[in-house]
């Protein structure tokens, strides 16, 4: 079970959820469907803010702004004080972009730890949908991205589960999830 965050007070403040893994698993759908029903926030996917705005080919700089951009905007829901927080992915995403675009990790997130108490891992059980921002869309290349992603949460020993299923059977999948882990 992870820790539920404390404010300087001793009261309880902010579950911090995130989606994590593979392209084109439905992490931008489920995370405002699990923000409602849980009453929380979205942090929404920032990297694909940025690609929208500066394309795919993105290198070291892209990466590491995408990776401030992550920080900041979590940094700015969180000041909210919202009982729950959903991401749609933070900075061990964008890491395992470095590693699947650059072939290595970048120090600066190695270094970040201001991670979420759950990650919520979407199966590859729905269909490949391009949307311009997308790379990795065969079967062995979404493969690869998720066991790199699952490998970000597994190296810093981060507890994550898999939610499958589609709408409201995927919904109630990571629910249950979010409170087989103690946090609900």
């Amino acid at each position: 079970m992870a820790p539920r965050r404390r404010d300087g007070q001793g009261g309880a403040v902010t579950r911090h959820i995130c989606l994590h893994g593979a392209e084109s698993t439905g992490k931008s759908t489920l995370a405002p469907r699990l923000a409602l029903r849980l009453g929380g926030l979205v942090v929404p996917e920032y990297g694909r803010t940025y690609a929208e705005a500066n394309g795919t080919d993105l290198d070291e700089v892209d990466l590491l702004a995408i990776f401030d951009g992550h920080r900041a905007a979590t940094e700015a829901a969180l000041a909210q004080k919202p009982e729950w927080l959903v991401s749609d992915t933070d900075p061990l995403m964008t890491q395992a972009w470095a590693i699947m675009l650059l072939g290595r990790r970048l120090p600066e997130i190695d270094l970040w730890d201001a991670v979420a108490d759950l990650y919520l891992v979407p199966a590859m059980d729905l269909p490949w949908q391009e949307d311009g921002t997308r790379l990795f869309g065969s079967e062995l290349a979404r493969a690869q991205f998720m066991e790199v992603a699952i490998g970000e949460l597994d190296r810093r020993r981060l507890p994550w589960a898999w939610v499958a299923g589609e709408g409201d059977a995927r919904v109630e999948k990571a629910l249950a999830a979010i409170e087989a882990a103690g946090l609900s």
